[in-house]
């Protein structure tokens, strides 16, 4: 059995398992006071290109989107996402549970439309009632997007125009960030995209580590008592050099996009042998994410042999399915696949 169900199947790259060898014995503080962690963070701050920016490392996705939301928001604030977005679908309400709701905008594969937010906030604020609802208090995009998508350098400006207009800051989810940027329909560089949002995350779950995110405040402005806060939330690790060693290493060398575009590389082969054979996109992802649409007898050649992510059944009795590539993915599997499709 091979599996594209995602970008996490296998545990993390060597690299970071040589380190976390050689450093098993060497005796740290923890909560990631470490050098390691230290390290990791000047490295992050080189590669974004913002000497002054506040960096933390956190566990997971899901604790670092709800820490940051719940921690930059007022009490009735909430957060504007795509209907589609990572919070508002795929983490069981765990924003809500901190008491803030996710406002939804419509999605255009995957991506929020910079228009259509500013007519949300232009007709929020022209209700006569807008005291007794949920004030928008921050937006929220992911890059890529949950459909493998990118948001071009002009569409993530003018959403922080439409931000910076209405004082709200934004926060950009890149649990996949390495595959965007390797993308070769990204416009965007790391700096720039640091540029033009409030706080960002750089995903080490899905590329490559073991587990870990990590925050970046670019200007340096992490809300008060940030640290504390991501203890409260269950983000904070008392061995943190498990997160420090981690990202210093996927940020030594630029190992972080180098194994990335690898994962990219591949997805586009994958991409080109579906369409080779005769199937349909179901979008045309740039990422490391593809959406394919599977015929019954493509699915039955594959049962058992192959698994992949079925995102939903159309009514011809075909499937929108999602291959996902990662930094481990190799040729061979890829081979294996192309030897199983109809």
């Amino acid at each position: 059995m091979i599996s594209f169900t995602c970008d996490y199947n296998e545990g993390a790259h060597p690299a970071i398992l040589d380190a976390l060898v050689r450093t098993n014995f060497s005796q740290q503080p923890g909560y990631g006071a470490d050098a390691y962690t230290e390290q990791a963070k000047a490295r992050i701050r080189e590669a974004v290109g913002c000497p002054g920016a506040e960096v933390f490392l956190l566990t997971g996705g899901t604790q670092t989107n709800s820490t940051v939301i719940a921690t930059m928001l007022r009490d009735y604030q909430g957060v504007v996402a795509a209907q589609t977005g990572h919070i508002a679908v795929h983490e069981a309400g765990a924003v809500e549970y901190t008491g803030h709701k996710v406002l939804t905008l419509p999605q255009h594969e995957g991506k929020m439309d910079a228009g259509e937010l500013a007519a949300y906030l232009e007709a929020f604020y022209a209700d006569g009632a807008y005291e007794h609802m949920v004030f928008p208090g921050m937006v929220y995009i992911s890059f890529p997007t949950e459909y493998g998508t990118l948001y071009s350098k002009a569409e993530l400006q003018a959403i922080r125009e439409v931000c910076q207009r209405y004082s709200l800051p934004l926060f950009v989810d890149g649990a996949r960030l390495g595959y965007g940027l390797m993308s070769p329909a990204c416009d965007l560089t790391l700096q720039e995209l640091s540029r033009l949002c409030d706080v960002f995350t750089i995903g080490g779950t899905k590329v490559g580590a073991l587990c870990g995110e990590a925050v970046v405040f670019p200007a340096g402005k992490a809300p008060e008592h940030f640290f504390t806060m991501v203890k409260q939330h269950g983000a904070l690790l008392a061995k943190g050099r498990l997160l420090g060693i981690q990202f210093d290493t996927l940020f030594t060398d630029g190992l972080y996009l180098k194994i990335a575009k690898g994962a990219i590389d591949l997805a586009m082969q994958l991409k080109a042998l579906f369409v080779g054979k005769g199937y349909e996109l179901f979008l045309d992802s740039p990422t490391n994410q593809q959406f394919i649409i599977l015929t019954e007898e493509a699915a039955a050649a594959l049962e058992g042999k192959v698994a992949y992510e079925v995102w939903e059944r159309l009514p011809d009795g075909r499937s929108v399915t999602r291959f996902a590539t990662s930094w481990a993915s190799t040729a061979e599997q890829l081979s294996q696949l192309a030897a199983l499709l109809p």
